[in-house]
Order: structure tokens, then sequence, then C-alpha cells
């Protein structure tokens, strides 16, 4: 057995898990953890013949390890180790490790919360931080601490990790740490790409210069299959007549037969350029890679709880993963890693990735977790799922009749959502297909979320062929090829799943109608109109739009049905990339239950006049409308009281002389409040008012009916009701519009700003050794001091500190602008006068 990096650390790990129930550790990529550790800690006394599983965040990887792990024994996959994917699995009844996917183990503890016959789990890899992972964490630490009588060992392994902050989350677990051994990688930074640059002409460029300068293998990483496949034909085209170079994808939508390639080493004599996503990252090891080309970009799906879509960004990796990416080439000797971005752009990355449980669809986590019978907040988690998009989750499983409300307001999980919960696939597919058993559709209804889980079958992406989900269908019926065999056979393991007696309406509805039911019962929200005749652009039952981002033959289909969408950054909106057109005759039959009927009390614009209608409706989608004659008078007053919500309270007559009455009782009710006590004066502030329209608007709209009216209501009598006696003279008291200054002028105080403006001529003032104060001594007025003019020559709180400081340098000023004016030396002792000159003088 070779000797690994990790073989040094095996010692503190086995003592670490003698010890304590659970560990962390830290080790490098290649340092050889995946491979030495289930192993090493196979035969350990505390195991006591029970079994390993290992949690790896891709089928591939999982089955690689499997692989590996069983060659080490000398022995065939399915012995002492095994493996359970999704499609595949390879156990025995002597099977002793188990190298399972998360979701695998999420399900399993479901089923067996106690995972009786388990004494040790590893979760592989898990820096990755996957949403399975995490769910599958959170559920084994309630398992382990509630249902178990034996110990339940937990060891979290991975390649960069917050040791610590996973150590705090497992009761201040012991962190083992393995330095591994690299050989050193020489850095090569490259251009920064600009702004709208495309990164495949760059990648290739630098493949090529790396192909050159260079000896060994390569692994390039790129963000996603689309920028693989034209980087592939570009590299194609280049090395056409070079028989030394193979050309090998890998991404885990792959045939076996073709990751293997890309990960066995070269022939004798030959090199290998490997085009891989980030799951070449940490998760696989592939032989004879010297070279790293590093493009810096993950592709990387970020949930919207407002929309309810996944939106698709390509974003800059973070430093931990470029480090993670530059080791791969120094493994077994000394490397290269070209990087397409500056050393100065590196310092700026993120320190570490986002956990995808900040960031992802959480429906499948809120129906396990109904499954499971609580909520998030009673598990522990290293993240806690966000409550916004958690919220999300559980409204749309209520759409899919997974979940209902019980008598205390809580959700619980009913038959169907049970049924859905048993299924190995996301929350939508999984009611379409029992939807589509019951209607006698469970074939198809398999071939479609088969299609729909597996992507895209056509060779060259989802737009080859247009967006018409329907020619992937007869496709798959009829072509041939590993992508087509893989669809195939994940179809007949749902057709496997269904059970019970499925209906018929083999006579009532063709194979496109059918297709479009099935999409409309996962997707509800995704039932899309065309917004014009032959146009690109939709509204979809949500609310939303999309759009086709290229001439497609679906644009001519009024109604669709879209089963992807996304968009990407700089794109202002989703982009339609897989739908079936349909026929809205299935609003009338199997698509009934997604029609409601609404009374509607809406203005028209352009009249600007109340109408009412009753309208049948798909979500935001106006199926059909007709005229709802005689106007229920409660109805009426309602709608309008919503439009003045919507449009808000300048509809109705306001005049600057309201506005002051709104801002003295808030300035009254905020000095009131900022002592600590209640208040006798109402909020009357516009968000108050919109609010409480009921009280105070809806017994005067009786006679509105068109816009114009709102113009012609007595507004302050309607507020005056909200200021009971005696308040109307307090507020006159407190709050007074205008102020006595000692010239015998009244000046009206300005309530808009805070604190209330008195704009007063300076001369007026002379005499007057303080500030004014209103409300009872409580607020000091903001003195505008003004020149005969008008015109402000000082703004103050203090007015002893003026007259005191200021204003000798002021007088000089004015004397020389305002000759005719009275400037005396002492302001205190002075008469005020509004006019030029005092009376006498």
């Amino acid at each position: 057995m070779n000797s690994l990096p990790i073989d040094e650390a095996l010692p503190a790990l086995r003592q670490a898990l003698c010890q304590r129930d659970e560990a962390v550790l830290e080790a490098p990529p290649g340092a050889g953890k995946t491979t030495r550790v289930p192993l090493a800690l196979l035969d350990e006394p505390w195991l006591a013949g029970q079994t390993i599983v290992m949690l790896e965040p891709r089928r591939l990887a999982a089955r690689a390890a499997a692989e590996r792990l069983a060659s080490e024994l000398g022995e065939r996959v399915g012995e002492t180790v095994g493996y359970r994917i999704r499609l595949d699995s390879k156990v025995g009844p002597r099977t002793r490790i188990e190298v399972v996917t998360e979701g695998i183990l999420a399900r399993r503890l479901q089923d067996d919360p106690a995972l009786e016959g388990v004494g040790l789990v590893i979760f592989d890899e898990f820096h990755e931080r996957s949403l399975d992972a995490d769910l599958a964490l959170a559920l084994t630490l309630n398992a382990r601490q509630l249902l178990r009588d034996e110990p339940l060992k937990l060891l979290l392994m991975s390649a960069t990790l917050e040791g610590q902050r996973l150590s705090a989350l497992l009761d201040d677990a012991p962190v083992v740490r393995s330095e591994g051994r690299m050989h050193p990688v020489e850095q090569r930074w490259g251009r920064p790409l600009a702004s709208g640059e495309r990164v495949e002409p760059r990648v290739v460029q630098t493949v090529l210069q790396a192909l050159q300068d260079e000896h060994g293998s390569v692994l390039v990483f790129l963000p996603g299959q689309a920028e693989i496949r034209r980087v592939n034909e570009a590299l194609a085209e280049q090395l056409d007549g070079r028989g030394d170079v193979l050309l090998c994808p890998l991404h885990g939508e792959l045939e076996l037969a073709a990751q293997r390639a890309a990960i066995e080493p070269a022939s004798a004599g030959m090199r290998k350029v490997v085009l891989a996503t980030n799951i070449a990252e940490t998760s696989l090891t592939i032989d004879g890679v010297r070279v790293v080309v590093d493009a810096g970009l993950a592709r990387v799906p970020r949930f919207d709880p407002g929309s309810g879509m996944t939106r698709l960004e390509t974003r800059r990796i973070s430093r931990a993963s470029a480090t993670q990416r530059a080791g791969r080439a120094g493994r077994l000797e000394p490397g290269v890693c070209y990087r397409l971005w500056s050393a100065e752009q590196h310092a700026q990355l993120a320190a570490y990735g986002e956990a995808e449980i900040l960031q992802a669809d959480l429906a499948g986590v809120a129906l396990q977790l109904a499954r499971w019978g609580g909520e998030p907040d009673e598990l522990t988690w290293l993240d806690t799922p966000p409550a916004a998009a958690y919220a999300q989750a559980q409204a749309l499983l209520e759409r899919l009749g997974a979940l209902a409300r019980n008598a205390r307001g809580g959700w619980q999980l009913i038959a169907h959502g049970q049924a859905m919960a048993e299924l190995p696939a996301h929350p939508r597919l999984a009611h379409m297909l029992l939807r589509g058993q019951a209607l006698g559709l469970g074939a198809l209804a398999a071939d479609v979320a088969a299609l729909l889980v597996e992507r895209d079958i056509q060779p060259g992406g989802q737009r080859d062929g247009g967006a018409d989900l329907a020619l992937r269908l007869h496709q798959l019926q009829s072509a041939r090829g590993g992508g087509v065999q893989r669809v195939r056979q994940l179809a007949r393991q749902f057709r496997g799943l269904l059970r019970g007696p499925g209906g018929d309406t083999t006579g009532a509805l063709d194979e496109r109608q059918a297709l479009a039911a099935l999409l409309a019962f996962a997707y509800p929200d995704r039932v899309a109109r065309q917004r014009r005749e032959g146009g690109g652009a939709y509204r979809l039952a949500n609310g939303r739009a999309a759009q086709f981002g290229e001439a497609d033959a679906l644009m001519k289909e009024p109604w669709l049905v879209i089963a992807e969408l996304g968009s990407h950054q700089g794109q202002r909106e989703e982009r339609i990339y897989r739908a079936v057109a349909l026929d809205p005759v299935l609003f009338d039959g199997v698509l009934a239950e997604q029609v409601s009927q609404r009374d509607e009390l809406q203005w028209d614009e352009r009249e600007g006049a109340l109408r009412a209608e009753r309208q049948r409706r798909i979500g935001e989608l106006v199926l059909a409308r007709e005229p709802l004659p005689g106007l229920d008078d409660q109805a009426r007053a309602r709608a309008l009281l919503e439009l003045v919500r919507r449009k808000g309270l300048e509809l109705l007559p306001w005049t600057p002389e309201l506005r002051q009455w709104q801002a003295r009782i808030g300035l009254l009710r905020q000095l009131d409040l900022a002592n600590g006590g209640a208040s006798e004066w109402p909020d009357v502030s516009d968000a108050a008012l919109l609010v409480r329209l009921e009280d105070w608007l809806l017994p005067y709209v009786g006679k509105v009916s068109r816009l114009a009216h709102f113009a012609q209501l007595d507004l302050p009598g309607m507020l005056a009701t909200l200021l009971p006696w005696p308040l109307p003279q307090r507020l006159e008291e407190q709050a007074p519009v205008a102020l006595a200054v000692p010239s015998g002028s009244r000046i009206r105080l300005d309530y808009a700003e805070s604190p209330p403006v008195l704009a007063v001529r300076l001369q007026e003032l002379f005499g007057l050794a303080d500030t004014p104060r209103i409300a009872g001594g409580r607020q000091v007025v903001k003195l505008h001091l003004l020149s005969p003019a008008r015109r402000p020559v000082q703004v103050t709180q203090d007015l002893a500190s003026f007259w005191a400081n200021t204003y000798a340098e002021v007088k000089k000023d004015l004397k020389g602008r305002y000759p005719k004016h009275y400037w005396p030396d002492d302001p205190l002792v002075a008469e005020p006068t509004a006019r030029a000159k005092p009376r006498g003088q």
C-alpha cells in the first residue's frame, strides 16, 4: 500500500474518535483522506462490527471513492465496500463501508432515524456545504441525540474548513489536521477579463500556451457545461492532427465511460486536457495532472424568494477554491497554475464560498422537515435556513397540496405530501408524478421527470433545436446514446416507484395536451400567456415576465408552460429555456383546479372610473372576464380604499395648511414618545392614515365613482374626526400656527422641518434674549434670521449665543448692504422694528 500524507494523521484521528463521538479532520486535496480514513477506522473496537456510511457530494465522486477503497482491499465493489447513488447501487451482505450521496442519507434518516447498525457517519468534502449535506448533518445530530442508545460517531472531513466553527457545532470536537505533501506550484497570473469579454477564447489561448511550454496533462476549470462544450470544440479545431493530446470533458451529466476516461491516467505518450467544472476541485483525483488552467469562475444557482425562481450567476470563486484548484497541479511533482486574473484581483476574492443553504430553493428541505415533523429551529444547523426562502418553500408546498394549516395555525404534512416526500425528486416533480399516475399518465410523467432531472439530452445543449420539451420527449423515445439511456434508466426507476391504480385519460388528451398538463401540475406558477401575438415575451401566472432569448418555434403559441427558465448576470428578464405549448381548453378539464374566480373592482386608468367585472384567473393571468352588474356598496367602498392604498394619499385634496396640521400633531406625539411614555396625540402620519382608511375615509366615499370625485371630498372635516375634544384647543396652545415676535408681528411656523422653523427678519427680534419655545417649553424652534430683503443670514437655535458672538460680524455686513436700516450696537436693548427705521428716528 503506497504511503499517503494522511497516514501521519491517522493515529491522532483514531485517538480522537476513541475518546470522543465526534471529530473534525482537515486535510488538503490529494492527502488521501477519502481513500485511507474509512479503512483505517473499520476495525476500531468502538465500531464493533457496525457499518461506516461515508457521504460524498456527487455521484461521480461517490462511485470513484468506492472503487478506490475496494481496490485498496483487493476486492470488487459490493463486497466490503459498496455504494448507493441515484440510478445505481452496489452493496452486498458483507458490505461494511457504504459510500453514498448526501440525498441518499437524508432519505435513509427519514425511514430509519436511528440509523440502526451504523457506527460512524463520515461527511467527506464538507467544505462544499451542499444543501443535502447540511440537511443530513442536522437530521443526524437530532437522531443521535434523541433516538440512539449506543453512540453514533460523526467525522467531518474537508480540504479547507472553518475548523473551529465546526468544532463548536459538535460540542468542541477535536480538530485533527494533516498538512499533506504538496509539491510547489508556480502561479502565473493573467490579464483580468474585460467587461463583457467571453472567457472561452482566453482559456483556449492559455491551454495552447501551456501545451507548448509545459509537460504533463492539463486540468482546466470552467464555470459550466456550455463553456466546456465551446472550449472543447475550439481546442479540437486548433489541435486537429495532433494525436498526442486527448480532450476529456468532465461534469456530472456525462455517461460513466466518459467520466472514467477523464479521471484515469493518460496512455503512454499521450497527454490529457481535462475540461471540468468545479466537480474536479476536491471531490475527485485526476491522475497525471501537472498543469492547471483556472478561469476563476463558477456557476452558482441563486434562489429568489420574491419570484420563486432560481437565477444562474457566474461568479468569482473564493480564495479557498482557487487554492484547491491550484493544488491539483502539485500532487506528483512541481506544477504550474495559470490563473486568468491578476494578483490584485486575487486579494479581493472572498475567503470562502457561500453555503448552498443560504442561496438555494428550499422546497425539498421544507418537505423533508415536514415529513420529519418539525421546523428548522428545532434542529442544530451550521447555517440556519433563511426565513424568507423557507416561507416561500412552504407556500409552494401548500399550492402543490403537500402541506395544510392545522388548528394551531402551523403546517402539517397531509397524505399527498407524505407520498411526495417518499419520492426521490424535487417536490414539484414528485407532485407531477403522483398526479400523472392518478390520471393514467404515470409512464409519461416518469419520462418527463427524468428529462427534467437529467437536464438536456440534446448533444449541443438545450438551445439547439429550440426550447420545445415535446421534441426532447420524441428524442427520448427514438434516439440512442449515453445521455438518452441515462434518462430512460431514471424514467424506469420513477415508474417503479409509482404505486396504486392509475386513472384513464387516454381518450381525453392527446400527447401534447397530456405533456402540458403534467408540466402545469409541476409548475403552476409558470403557466404563461403571450403579451403580443407572435412575440417572444410572456407573462407568468406568478406575475413575473419571461422571454425567449432568440427566435423559437414556440413563439407562435399564445399559452405555454415553462419548465426551465432563469437569467444570468446582466439580463433584465428571465429567459425561457424549456417549455411546451399549452391548450387553454385544459383549464376546463384536468387543470380546472388551477382556475379561480374573482370579482374585481378596478379603476380604468384611461377613463378614471370604477369598473366591475368577474374574472376567471390562472394566478395573475386573466383567462376571461365579463362585466359585473349591480355593484355591492361595501365591495365598491373597499375597492375605492384599495385604490387609495395603491396610489397613495395624494389622491385626496391636501392643502399646505392640512400638511402643517398633520406635522404639528406629529411633533407633539413624537415629544411624548421620546420621553418613554404613551401619547394622547393620535398617529396621523401617511402610513398610519393608510392603515386606518376604514376609520376616517370609508364613510365619505359613497358618492365617488370617478377619480376626479376625490378632489371634491371635505378632507379637513374628515381628518378633524381623528382629533377628539379638547385636543384641537390644546393643539393651538402647544403647537401654534404662528408666534408673536417683539416687533408685534405674528410669524407662521413651518412644521415641515424638525425642529419647526421660524423664518423672521433679524430686526424684528431686537430685545429678545432667548430662542422661542413651543410645546410647553419642550421644543426650541429653529430660527432662520433674515435680512431686510428676506434672505437668510443666520440659522440658529441659540439666539443668546448669536447676539453675544456672531451679531457684530453680521451687523457689519448688513450695515453695508442696507444703510437705511437700523443696526444698533446692542440688540438686546434696541427697539424691534419691521420698518427701515424705528419710529421717532
